[in-house]
């Protein structure tokens, strides 16, 4: 049996800067990797099959389960383009909220295609980045799985390596947004990007000074995102706190584990409905 770890994958800055003729719209982002995700399991299928067992605290979200699952279709997609008999029994243990601006879906995917490329014996020569941007936007940067800037609509991903480590907490109130219609709500669409970036892109106190173009939007369409940014806020020792992606997750960042720790069981204890982890955000694949 193979193993791959879907890491969420956190925007903490997402700027906005176009939209093509096509309707996808340009971006200029970094973005980072939380020790903490989706879990897939792949192995052999004797009957040629490929199959999608799904559990986990969101297994029962709507949109997971039948053949339009993101994990089944990049299976598919790769026994496609290496012309592979085999089939596979994958199971994808579901441990991140469903449309929550981390990337879940995203990297299910980039996970699906790096472990049935594995389990299959798949030759060098089959480049998976085609493949995952057939996929959709984020599944390029989410093969990366490490610390990023990615450009276009998400296709030139450059890997940071100065990036240092971030302490973290996730928090989502368990609303589920939808990219398009945050993306719909934009006031403008031809923002500045990011900009020359230090050694160190994670810097908080560079990234203090970049923006979430998505945070306005989401917020005049679901201003409960406003109530966990300010919770996350009011936390003692936090650095910044931010929307990731489209929304509806949040992050904060902290100087140190034990004061992101902290302030998760201070989030939970005044919000257990909403869902919360800490977390390092950097990690490698």
């Amino acid at each position: 049996m193979i193993e791959r770890i879907a890491r969420a994958k956190i925007n903490l800055a997402l700027h906005v800067t176009g939209r093509r003729e096509d309707g996808y719209h340009l971006l200029d982002t970094l973005a980072g990797f939380a020790d903490f995700g989706d879990l897939l399991r792949f192995e052999p299928a004797p009957d040629g099959q490929i199959s999608l067992k799904i559990t986990g605290p969101f297994a029962a979200e709507p949109g997971l389960s039948g053949e339009d699952n993101i994990v089944a279709s990049a299976a598919r997609l790769l026994a496609q383009a290496a012309d592979i008999p085999a089939g596979a029994a994958i199971t994808l243990e579901k441990n991140l909220p469903v449309a929550s601006g981390i990337g879940g879906g995203s990297a299910d995917a980039a996970a699906a295609l790096l472990g049935l490329r594995e389990l299959w014996q798949v030759a060098d020569d089959i480049a998976l980045e085609p493949l995952a941007m057939r996929l959709g936007a984020d599944v390029p940067m989410c093969l990366v799985s490490a610390p990023l800037r990615a450009r276009g609509i998400g296709e030139v991903v450059e890997p940071l390596a100065g990036a240092c480590a971030l302490h973290a907490v996730l928090v989502n109130p368990r609303v589920a947004v939808a990219t398009p219609q945050v993306f719909a709500a934009l006031d403008a669409r031809s923002n500045p990007p990011i900009g020359d970036a230090p050694e160190n892109p994670f810097d908080p106190d560079f990234l203090a000074g970049m923006r979430n173009d998505l945070e306005a939007p989401a917020r005049k369409l679901f201003p409960v995102i406003g109530d966990v940014l300010a919770s996350i806020g009011r936390q003692e020792g936090c650095l910044l706190a931010r929307m990731s992606g489209s929304g509806a997750t949040c992050f904060g960042l902290f100087a140190t584990k034990g004061e992101a720790n902290a302030a998760h069981r201070a989030i939970v204890d005044k919000a257990p409905h909403w869902w919360s982890v800490p977390a390092e955000i950097g990690g490698t694949a």
